[in-house]
């Protein structure tokens, strides 16, 4: 699996942007251009855990917009898939970030669940120089934590010692 301080692969993917044939687009390394990006990547469309992911890191969207952080989803799955599963879902049809084919990206990547051979839960925060700066996996069965994606990228940013538990705000550690 790719780690800190690795770049991140050289990427072309299909994507779902909304709920009409039109939303299908296609995403590259080269979109979003000075923006840091977080990759979230979960294992099915038409599951259980995954959607209460989704939805929440869509709710706090704008939390990540502040961070100049644009997220990006994705799974195995086709885009036509993510297109099927936004129309049939209330609460993902107005999901503010795309939702992108990553079958060879996540190979790239090496967070292929070698049993299900679906993402593994698995988040990327990269840097605008296409860098790895944070990876967070878990197990497929345990959803993310929003507040702890935006703490850690809050730490990353800040260019400072963060001691466990920091918040944005709260004093760093000086050596």
């Amino acid at each position: 699996m790719l780690t800190i301080g690795h770049p991140f692969p050289e990427f072309r993917s299909k994507s779902c942007n909304g709920v009409t044939n039109d939303d299908i687009t296609e995403i590259t390394n080269a979109s979003y251009p000075g923006k840091w990006k977080f990759f979230l990547f979960y294992p099915k469309d038409f599951t259980f855990v995954c959607p209460t992911e989704l939805v929440e890191f869509g709710k706090r969207s704008r939390d990540f917009a502040d961070r100049d952080v644009q997220i990006i989803g994705g799974s195995t799955d086709n885009e036509f898939s993510h297109l099927a599963w936004r129309q049939s879902r209330e609460d993902l049809k107005t999901l503010p970030y795309p939702l992108i084919a990553a079958q060879k990206l996540a190979g790239d990547l090496g967070i292929l669940c070698p049993v299900e051979n679906v993402c593994l839960r698995a988040s990327f925060l990269v840097d605008p120089q296409g860098v790895i700066q944070w990876v967070n996996v878990n197990n497929l069965s345990v959803g993310r934590s929003v507040e702890e994606a935006l703490r850690v990228i809050d730490g990353v940013q800040s260019d400072e010692l963060c001691p466990c538990n920091w918040k944005k705000g709260e004093a760093t550690l000086k050596v």
